[in-house]
């Protein structure tokens, strides 16, 4: 379904970026999505097609943006367990478990959060991001626990999405890692681009890419005979680019415990604790858990804030780390 718009620019808006114009005028649209649409030439100025979103316009300007809602393929609801910590009229906070992938993908249409979102809610969820992605604004990887917020309507979802384009949302994550990064506190700031040689993979690129920063701090090491170097590691999202953490660690030079991805090359040991081995041949994924977000809520406009307990892997290691550190 294709819908047309249309506007004329007035004085306040003159100089204003197209995306952002038209996010301030279409509310149910998220400027991201916005983007998109004026990437795939449906964005009209004065007639003329304009590609980029970040064209300023003019006084007196006629805008015309046509709108197309995706024709995509069904979303088959599925009953599987999810986790609901929070829920009122206007949003969901859910604590993903590992395992569980976030929306519908290459070779996996069934077992997704978005599949149980359709069986538990029905339509009755946002569907600014299209038929296979009900509510969902943001993501976490597969192997990674923790919260995410899902819209349950049009407005909350594209108020959110401001907030999270505005990178105004706190996300907090705690990570067990191999080795010590130092200094022991601080800011990762670089590009973030797919992999040449893997496109599963993301990884630093000095010349192009999306800006990416994390803001770490460690909390503990952990160093012990047959234990390697480990830290118990925060990490403060500003951005929220794919597989941002692991990728800005890896880069570091160090990797998240069970990131099978970005850490192949640290799980290679002469001498271990067998204690630590058991645990290590255990893990399902990595140790890495979004454990805080906080952001304003979309109607009652008052910062909110929730929290996770770590999941019983992550627990468990970090029990017995603590045991033998002391």
């Amino acid at each position: 379904m294709n819908n047309t718009i249309k506007f004329l620019v007035k004085n306040n808006d003159n100089g204003e970026r197209a995306d952002i114009f038209l996010s301030k005028k279409v509310k149910n649209l998220t400027r991201s999505f916005l983007k998109k649409l004026i990437k795939k030439n449906l964005l009209k100025v004065n007639d003329k097609i304009i590609n980029s979103p970040s064209i300023k316009l003019k006084k007196n300007d006629n805008v015309e943006i046509t709108v197309i809602y995706n024709q995509e393929q069904k979303l088959t609801p599925k009953n599987i367990k999810i986790n609901v910590t929070y829920e009122d009229k206007d949003i969901l906070i859910i604590n993903k478990q590992k395992g569980l992938v976030v929306h519908p993908g290459a070779g996996n249409s069934k077992d997704t959060l978005a599949n149980a979102l359709a069986y538990k809610y029905k339509n009755n969820l946002s569907n600014i991001n299209g038929k296979l992605r009900p509510g969902i604004i943001h993501r976490i990887d597969k192997d990674t626990s923790g919260l995410l917020v899902v819209a349950k309507n049009n407005t909350s979802h594209s108020i959110l999405g401001k907030q999270f384009s505005e990178h105004t949302i706190k996300r907090k994550y705690k990570c067990l890692v191999w080795g010590i990064l130092r200094p022991l506190n601080g800011k990762i700031d670089t590009l973030i681009s797919r992999s040449k040689r893997n496109r599963q993979l993301m990884t630093v690129n000095e010349i192009s890419g999306k800006r990416a920063i994390t803001n770490y701090k460690t909390i503990r090491t952990f160093f012990k005979k047959d234990i390697p170097k480990i830290s118990l590691m925060e990490c403060e999202l500003e951005t929220g680019r794919t597989h941002q953490i692991r990728v800005h660690l890896n880069y570091k030079g160090i990797s998240i415990i069970g990131d099978k991805q970005y850490g192949k090359r640290m799980l290679k040991f002469k001498k271990i604790n067998k204690e630590l081995s058991t645990l290590l041949k255990n893990l399902q994924g990595q140790l890495l858990h979004a454990e805080t977000l906080e952001f304003i809520h979309p109607t009652k406009n008052k910062w909110i804030k929730f929290k996770s307990e770590l999941p019983e892997d992550f627990k468990k290691m970090l029990s017995f780390l603590n045991n033998v550190d002391s």
